[in-house]
């Protein structure tokens, strides 16, 4: 594969094509997916654990490589999932995106922590 930079159309692809090479979608029902990604973000999450809020994030030096391969693998497990579940993910970022706008304007969000209902 070349090093450029893929559209979200064209990882799905890709990850369809991987995991048919390897005849894996017998595996890849939704719940075990959904339980895949959470393990996934688990490894990420781990490589953050005892950091400093000022500190080095992560906090130990070498890790960022490693983050940056977990978050491959939890791209590619919402991938399959969004995939398994025929749901176009550049789609519905962008319609969650405009829901989100209307929940948050920046009017009154900006820079502002609070849920949509505390504002």
């Amino acid at each position: 594969m070349a090093d450029h930079s893929f559209t979200l159309s064209e990882l799905s692809e890709l990850t369809k094509a991987f995991n048919a090479e390897r005849d894996w979608d017998q595996y890849h029902c939704p719940r075990n997916l959904a339980m895949a990604l959470s393990v996934e973000v688990g490894e990420l999450l781990e490589l953050f654990l005892w950091s400093k809020d000022d500190g080095p994030q992560p906090p130990v030096a070498g890790r960022d490589e490693r983050a940056r391969h977990e978050l491959a693998d939890v791209a590619i497990c919402l991938i399959n999932l969004a995939n398994k579940l025929d749901v176009d993910l550049g789609l519905a970022v962008t319609e969650k995106l405009k829901i989100n706008a209307e929940k948050y304007p920046v009017e009154k969000a900006r820079g502002r922590m609070e849920k949509s209902t505390e504002l």
